[in-house]
């Protein structure tokens, strides 16, 4: 069984974001650029399913700019066999990821789809789900836990409730959440050997794929800076401020 894991090229998690001067983005010049987290989670577990016999490979997938090839480096050296790039240096919106995720879906035949619940740059949290609806496949999100017996997959979900188990037929979209796994600690003799590893390029028209924007960003702006609490006198005068400043009751 095939397992695709599409990766995102994002701002390091460590590293405080600047919004541009003119509002119309994120700086991302001479800023440190890593995996999303979460599709770091979503490697390791097909890594794992791997090293557990139920899965033969792990196809790492990554689309937008050039310098994306690091981070599908840094996918199989966590231990990917092979890697694909969607190269393209327009930005991508969650529908457009899907659609080329779609076209790689039908050219590769996956028995199992893993990804990031969301990336945390834009917190989309929609590539997963539009994936599966576009190739009709069934879904568990926000995984907790993932368990493969024959050609049935059984997803722990974290939900507002507590935790929900779903049964499904493979192949499936799976989105990880943080308490899946803890990935491993990348060392220096993978990363030699994923610099031998084999990644082929792709272009959106190759593919067939119309990746046009279909929102636009109107402004990006920092969030204002919170105020210095105050103390009252009584409880009559809490309500009011509540009421009338903070407009919360």
């Amino acid at each position: 069984m095939k397992v695709l894991v599409p990766v995102k090229r994002v701002v390091d998690y460590n590293v405080k974001v600047r919004v541009k001067s003119d509002n119309t983005g994120v700086d991302i010049a001479n800023v440190k650029m890593s995996m999303n987290p979460f599709d770091e989670i979503a490697i390791e577990e097909a890594v794992r399913l791997r090293e557990k016999g139920v899965a033969t490979e792990v196809i790492a997938v990554s689309c937008g700019v050039t310098q994306c090839q690091e981070t599908l480096r840094t996918a199989m050296a966590i231990g990917a066999d092979r890697a694909i790039l969607v190269q393209t240096d327009v930005e991508l919106q969650p529908l457009a990821v899907a659609k080329l995720l779609k076209a790689l879906v039908d050219k590769e035949q996956p028995g199992l789809i893993i990804l990031g619940k969301q990336a945390i740059d834009d917190d989309c949290n929609q590539t997963g789900q539009m994936l599966a609806a576009l190739a009709d496949l069934p879904q568990g999100t926000f995984a907790s836990k993932v368990e493969v017996d024959g050609g049935v997959l059984k997803v722990t979900r974290e939900i507002d409730g507590g935790l929900e188990t779903l049964s499904m037929r493979l192949p499936a979209v799976v989105t990880s959440d943080l308490r899946l796994n803890e990935p491993r600690y990348v060392t220096l003799p993978n990363i030699m050997k994923a610099k031998k590893k084999p990644l082929d390029t792709f272009t959106p028209e190759s593919l067939g794929v119309d990746v046009a924007p279909r929102l636009k960003t109107l402004k990006v702006s920092e969030p204002a800076k919170r105020g210095a609490g105050i103390k009252v006198p009584d409880v009559a005068t809490l309500v009011d401020k509540l009421k009338n400043e903070a407009k919360v009751i």
